[in-house]
């Protein structure tokens, strides 16, 4: 009896270790992935007439987002050096997004042919824009949507202390 005791203790202590791993991964997944993007429910309020998002920069001070497009989620990086938003060719494809047509982009990595196309609906917490002009940009490797000016320019946007505040007016709304 003692040998059947000793097996099941041992059993146990394997799974109670198991177990202890299993969460310390979970936990440093999550920790990591709240460090890369702070805002995966992004913060909205509604006032007077006009909603704000804040936005929390990220560890490398960046502003990352979770959003949606066309009531499909997705992960955005603000970025105001972008004239347009541009999403990576595959997450396009898995979007269903069309191409429209080819246009000559000036990247970081060189020229290459991007694809027009529209989205018909963008949310970042409780902002919704409508009829965005987009760019489908091949060879750009990333599961993040650069939101551009194409976007940005139709919200009011300040800057302080690692925290940004999108806003958007009523008559901006739909």
């Amino acid at each position: 009896m003692s040998q059947a005791g000793s097996r099941v203790g041992r059993v146990m202590m394997v799974l109670a270790w198991v177990l202890g791993l299993w969460l310390a991964v979970r936990f440093f997944s999550e920790w990591e992935a709240s460090r890369d993007n702070p805002n995966s429910q992004p913060l909205s309020r509604i006032e007077g007439g006009q909603v704000e998002v804040q936005l929390a920069g990220n560890a490398q001070g960046h502003f990352v987002a979770s959003g949606r497009i066309n009531d499909q989620p997705v992960v955005f990086l603000l970025d105001t050096g972008a004239t347009d938003v541009a999403i990576p060719a595959g997450l396009a494809e898995r979007l269903g997004l069309e191409k429209g047509a080819a246009v000559q982009l000036q990247t970081a990595n060189g020229r290459t042919t991007g694809y027009r196309t529209v989205l018909q609906r963008l949310e970042i917490g409780a902002i919704t824009l409508h009829d965005v002009r987009a760019l489908v940009a091949p060879g750009f490797d990333s599961e993040q949507i650069l939101l551009g000016m194409s976007a940005l320019k139709q919200l009011e946007f300040t800057q302080r202390a690692g925290t940004l505040v999108l806003r958007q007016h009523a008559t901006d709304r739909p």
